[in-house]
């Protein structure tokens, strides 16, 4: 218990060693993170459509399907391990 005390004690005094930031230095940082996020999203975010309307306009040149009728999606990915599988076992000797 006398450790845990002197534990506390020991962060508090460094806690008054740190630098914290003003109130304008938070609101600055704050709201700079926020555009940098919102940048960022836009920038994949494009990317994702041109890339996708590529590969759209690709499989429709392969297929001759109009790429309205093409729907690309990832969510449909399985995650799951069936039930009807055994498991893999690690052999490091190669036996």
């Amino acid at each position: 218990m006398n450790t845990f005390i002197q534990y506390l004690k020991d962060t508090q005094a460094e806690l008054r060693h740190v630098a914290w930031p003003s109130q304008a230095q938070t609101i600055v940082f704050t709201v700079l993170v926020i555009f940098v996020s919102v940048f960022i999203s836009l920038y994949l975010g494009l990317f994702d459509y041109v890339f996708t309307s590529s590969l759209k306009r690709v499989v429709n040149a392969r297929t001759g399907t109009p790429s309205s009728a093409i729907q690309i999606s990832t969510s449909s990915v399985a995650t799951s391990t069936p039930v009807n599988s055994a498991p893999l076992k690690f052999n490091p000797t190669g036996n």
